[in-house]
């Protein structure tokens, strides 16, 4: 009998490094379903405690890491048939966690005699960029491909879900304010759903043969702009909004003045990244070659909306 893709992480172990996260919590369900054994390494394992229920008994194992140290790596690698590196921040030491410290991943890996390696970039990554955040994302691939060549690297473009801190933010400053700002309301992105890029990278794993060594892109069926984006957000919400579109500017000074507070609405280099747009280039190949359709925000949002909405689902009808 030919064991197919969606069984053939059966019982294997599959270490996810940083992966108490949302994209964490996505790729868990993924790879559970599939019969894998999970071990969620991340710096603060109790905040993954919500994945154990996801498992059978004995099938998800939390344990700590800190990334920046070999030998703590090399602990938590111990007997994995495939890692999946999810570490990534947008402040602290980037160079450490995903500038040099993913080839200090990626190295750990291949001591540990891992048979398949997933590094998760993000469209954008420049090891030339004047951002810190896009240039240790490419340094960080660069430094993966020297240590372990067959790795498969994924980019991908903004990632939406219901647990997410983007969707779900705009759409509850929508439902309170009746007038928002806007920055960089021309920017282009295309979102990507998480349980979709959780299933390709998902794929990587089930046939590393076909995929290592490769970079994917991962974006969504469709590019929309940042006013767009808001302008669905209150439609789906059945609320009548002005969004007040910022000139690059202000906007700029606005993130200079106030990006390094507590709280701030966004920081030099968010509003940078946000500038630049989060597009596939589409010199790589995509998500539909990892055998994944991809599926767009519109699917959704009526029904995320719906806890924004004016009396929530005892509202009016939404029309679609």
């Amino acid at each position: 009998m030919t064991m197919s893709l969606s069984d053939s992480l059966s019982g294997k172990i599959v270490t996810v490094l940083g992966g108490s996260g949302f994209v964490g919590r996505h790729l868990a369900q993924e790879l559970l379903a599939r019969g894998a054994r999970l071990r969620i390494a991340s710096r603060h394992p109790k905040k993954a405690f919500a994945i154990k229920p996801l498992g059978n008994l004995g099938q998800v194992q939390l344990v700590g890491v800190d990334v920046t140290r070999t030998e703590s790596l090399a602990a938590v690698l111990a007997g994995s048939d495939a890692v999946v590196n999810l570490v990534g921040a947008f402040g602290g030491n980037l160079d450490a966690l995903q500038g040099k410290g993913a080839g200090t991943i990626a190295a750990a890996a291949r001591a540990a005699g891992v048979a398949a390696f997933v590094h998760v970039s993000a469209i954008g990554a420049d090891a030339g960029s004047d951002i810190d955040y896009a240039r240790t994302k490419g340094e960080g691939e660069a430094a993966v491909r020297a240590a372990f060549a067959e790795a498969a690297i994924v980019r991908p473009s903004l990632m939406f879900g219901p647990d997410d801190k983007f969707v779900m933010m705009f759409g509850e400053l929508i439902s309170r304010l009746p007038a928002l700002p806007v920055f960089a309301p021309e920017a282009k992105l295309q979102p990507v759903f998480v349980d979709d890029v959780a299933e390709a990278i998902a794929n990587i794993l089930a046939d590393p043969q076909a995929h290592g060594g490769k970079t994917f892109e991962l974006a969504g069926p469709e590019v929309i702009t940042m006013l767009d984006f808001n302008q669905r957000l209150a439609a789906a919400q059945a609320r009548s909004r002005t969004f007040i579109e910022l000139p690059d500017g202000i906007s700029g000074l606005i993130a200079s003045a106030t990006g390094w507070l507590p709280g701030a609405p966004i920081s030099s280099d968010q509003f940078k990244l946000l500038k630049a747009g989060s597009v596939a280039s589409g010199s790589q190949p995509g998500i539909a070659d990892l055998g994944v359709t991809a599926r767009p925000l519109g699917l959704f949002l009526d029904r995320w909306m719906t806890q924004f909405r004016k009396h929530g689902r005892f509202g009016a009808k939404h029309a679609a």
